[in-house]
């Protein structure tokens, strides 16, 4: 499951189709203009034994919205009228920026959160960024403020050219 799964479902199976568009379609309760499949918290709709299977993965070990994901989706699959569902954490492979969709980092900046630059490679890529353009302006003239912004997978900047301060979303 290191992968990003498959979407949309293989074509003929409308339990399936639906299940992954109300998956799909639940937004993330600390980033709202993101949903969890721009975010690539949403790693798998499949069919198994138990009904409908959906996998979540968390942006880290420790997120408090994981339990209000899963129970948002879960409600996503009642109302798609899904009756049989299982909602599944899993941990492994640990997520990663790079799962985030281009339109979901182009959704964070129209919302005035720098979206991850680059690519994750381990400590570098949470510490080592040295530009960020300002997600208000374009300018590349800014600087860091603190390692920590509102969560604790951003970091606060600020713009020197229109003096606004923003998130960075880290790239983890």
């Amino acid at each position: 499951m290191g992968e990003v799964a498959a979407f949309p479902p293989e074509a003929g199976d409308a339990e399936l189709a639906a299940a992954h568009a109300a998956a799909a379609a639940v937004c993330d309760p600390e980033v709202p203009v993101l949903t969890i499949e721009d975010l690539g918290v949403l790693r798998a709709v499949t069919r198994g034994e138990a009904g409908i299977e959906v996998t979540i993965t968390p942006t880290y070990s420790g997120c408090p919205a994981m339990d209000l994901i899963a129970m948002q989706v879960d409600l996503a699959l009642e109302k798609a009228g899904i009756s049989r569902r299982t909602v599944r954490l899993s941990l492994s492979p640990a997520w990663t920026t790079d799962w985030m969709s281009e339109a979901g980092k182009e959704k964070l900046r129209a919302y005035g959160i720098a979206p991850p630059v680059g690519k994750a490679r381990g400590r570098a890529a949470l510490f080592g960024v040295e530009a960020v353009a300002c997600p208000h302006c374009g300018s590349a003239e800014t600087e860091r403020v603190s390692e920590f912004g509102s969560t604790a997978c951003k970091a606060h900047w600020r713009c020197l050219s229109c003096r606004e301060p923003f998130d960075y979303f880290k790239c983890i």
